[in-house]
């Protein structure tokens, strides 16, 4: 066992082990939702394409 998980109160590990146990249970797409949620500049970059897709802001795709 490493020193880090020696040194963790029991609460800690067991929360630990249940975050492991979850994340093992996602499906990919889920994943990769979670990845998008945890990226900052990502979350930001959707929110203003919705912001800009409510606003009629849209490219039309030949304008790529």
């Amino acid at each position: 066992m490493s020193k880090g998980l020696k040194e963790m109160d029991k609460a800690e590990l067991i929360n630990l082990e249940r975050l492991v146990h979850l994340l093992r249970g996602l499906s990919r797409a889920e994943l990769e939702t979670l990845e998008i949620l945890l990226d900052e500049e990502a979350s930001r970059t959707i929110i203003q394409s919705l912001r800009e897709l409510q606003q009629n802001k849209r490219i039309p795709i030949d304008e790529w």
